[in-house]
């Protein structure tokens, strides 16, 4: 006989370039083309992170999305040997090559600023050019002592044309990610926190370690106010203050009227009795 009641595990959708893997509401997401150092042109990642995105959107036990690299590098980026080839993502015309920016790597901010679920960038190794805008697309960062981060396209003779001009003086300002960006200079994890970039650096050893602990400490909120949280935080930026006071109302009366909250609130009151 089956439990009607018995709730089934979830499905994790297939990746080509990456694994995934989810415990504890904890999904995360790792790049394994270490022979690329995980450089999303000329693999399959773009698509793997875009799957990935849209399945955590539409899965409720997930409740915060680490995203990591496997090998030396957290992302290269763009695929230099396809740039100097003119090839892959690279080729054509100027109408050829605008349209595949389109439908290829603008896909990973379009679908990463929709995720409803904090995203947490364990940054291992290198992230470059498109990669480091990929961490800056994270909700936080927190990265190895092996970590680098280089806004590095002019270096190339090209912009950043995945966004990372919207992105990071969003993080750090205009002036201090203007001047990353126009130099193109690399800098090590320890000035990245200096600027405010990463919220800590740790061992390698330490690197998943720290942002699983993160992760999970936020995983054992109540998850519909931890989705309305991060939704509430991402409308702020771009809301004035009286339409967004009556969004807070809105999402405050359907959390009051949510099962989480009387549980939560019924902990804390344990929790005080003890006292």
């Amino acid at each position: 006989m089956t439990d009607k009641n018995k709730t089934s595990s979830p499905v994790l959708p297939h990746l080509e370039d990456a694994k995934l893997t989810l415990e504890n509401g904890v999904a995360v997401l790792t790049f394994d083309r270490h022979d690329l150092r995980n450089a999303l042109t000329g693999s399959n990642l773009i698509e793997d992170i875009v799957t990935t995105a849209n399945w955590v959107n539409h899965e409720k036990a997930v409740s915060v999305l680490v995203i990591t690299g496997a090998g030396s590098a957290f992302s290269a980026g763009g695929n230099i040997l396809d740039m100097a080839e003119r090839a892959g993502d690279f080729a054509g015309d100027v109408a050829e090559c605008e349209e595949r920016y389109r439908r290829g790597i603008q896909r990973i901010p379009l679908a990463l600023q929709e995720v409803e679920v904090p995203i947490i960038a364990a940054v291992n190794g290198p992230a470059i050019g498109a990669g480091f805008d990929l961490a800056n697309m994270a909700d936080m960062r927190i990265a190895s002592e092996k970590a680098k981060f280089g806004e590095t396209f002019l270096n190339l003779g090209i912009i950043p044309g995945d966004g990372g001009a919207w992105f990071m003086q969003r993080l750090i300002g205009y002036q201090k990610a203007f001047e990353l960006t126009l130099t193109g200079r690399v800098i090590d994890a320890n000035e990245a926190k200096a600027l405010g970039i990463v919220l800590d650096v740790v061992t390698p050893d330490e690197l998943m370690p720290a942002a699983l602990a993160l992760a999970e400490r936020i995983a054992s909120q109540p998850p519909k106010a931890t989705r309305l949280t991060k939704r509430l935080m991402k409308m702020a930026q771009r809301t004035e203050l009286k339409d967004f006071l009556d969004v807070c109302a809105s999402y405050q009366g359907m959390c009051h009227n949510e099962p989480e909250h009387l549980e939560a609130v019924n902990r804390m009151l344990v929790v005080m009795n003890k006292k």
